[in-house]
């Protein structure tokens, strides 16, 4: 491995030499800093940054531990973490819980081995008892993202309840009783959230929710394929559906067009969470969409207070969501 010291002597400069340049710690003649490039350049050398940040006491690295990647929310929400913490000279080091509280005590023990200077977490059901306590353990700085628990950490998330109240009350409004909705992971806060606001809306109407018209699509497109084809084929189906996330609402679609029904003509639709490219589905889609720059950015910030020593009171942040009315409730 090429040393600091192996550049000094290709460029007949002292160690000291190549350190103020590499570090620009004190101005060096040009005629000097330019045989240090070429000898850094022609040897290879690499600054060994991560022994460097550790003498420091900080590695300028930030891990995060989230589920389904592939959950278009999620790509979101890690582009929308690793920017702001860009903006704030770190790196971002990510990996997939798979929504599995072992799969998450697993990555986040690699995470700390690896001195991240603070993490971001979007639990797993169980986290609380398992990885949460972990973290809190190393004294590393923490944020809870996308989903509430009950600790004394700093937390960010959407409005859940009210949000996919006014969505189910929408439907209401247009008249429909028979209202499915595909609820998400068991043990997670969204989905109970979310739920609670589905049952709200029933209440605010006086009308019973049947039990036969809740289907647990899991969070999983496969899931709620499954599900919606199954209720969507008995003789007694819905008027109108609710998905409560995205990739549901995936699974939701393909179920409805596989029994070649339409959208809102034989079933109205909404759902939580907003695709890039809504407007480009026929029919375009009704739904409460998610601020997701606004979580990342708020993530970061809370944390990097964090990380630079604050003490302040623990801040539980909800984010307001937008609701984006289109067709697919069959309005006209």
């Amino acid at each position: 491995m090429t040393t600091m010291g192996d550049v000094a002597r290709l460029a007949g400069v002292s160690a000291s030499t190549v350190s103020h340049v590499l570090n620009g710690t004190r101005n060096v003649d040009r005629g000097t800093r330019l045989r240090v490039e070429a000898a850094i350049e022609k040897t290879g050398y690499r600054r060994n940054v991560v022994a460097r940040s550790l003498a420091a006491g900080r590695t300028h690295t930030v891990g995060l531990s989230i589920s389904a990647l592939t959950n278009p929310y999620f790509g979101s929400l890690v582009h929308a973490v690793e920017r702001a913490l860009s903006d704030a000279g770190y790196v971002l080091v990510v990996g997939d819980s798979h929504d599995d509280v072992d799969s998450e005590k697993r990555l986040t023990d690699s995470l700390l081995d690896r001195k991240v200077d603070g993490m971001i977490v979007a639990p797993a059901a169980g986290s609380e008892r398992v990885t949460l306590p972990m973290i809190a353990r190393t004294k590393t700085p923490l944020v809870l993202i996308d989903r509430a628990v009950d600790v004394g950490s700093d937390q960010v998330g959407p409005e859940n309840s009210e949000s996919a109240r006014s969505l189910t009350r929408h439907l209401l409004d247009l008249g429909h009783r028979r209202i499915g909705v595909v609820r998400g992971l068991a043990g997670i806060s969204s989905t109970v959230e979310r739920f609670d606001g589905y049952c709200a809306a029933f209440a605010d109407h006086g009308v019973a929710v049947d039990p036969a018209l809740v289907l647990d699509g899991r969070s999983s497109t496969d899931v709620a394929e499954a599900r919606v084809r199954e209720l969507l084929s008995g003789a007694d189906r819905p008027s109108a559906l609710v998905s409560l996330n995205n990739s549901m609402t995936i699974g939701a679609l393909k179920a409805v067009r596989g029994l070649g029904m339409s959208i809102p003509a034989d079933v109205a639709f909404v759902c939580f969470d907003d695709f890039e490219w809504s407007d480009l589905f026929e029919p375009r889609l009704t739904a409460a969409a998610q601020d997701v720059d606004a979580i990342g950015a708020t993530a970061v910030e809370l944390l990097l207070r964090r990380i630079r020593g604050g003490d302040e009171a623990p801040q539980r942040i909800r984010v307001p969501t937008t609701f984006h009315h289109r067709n697919s409730c069959g309005c006209t």
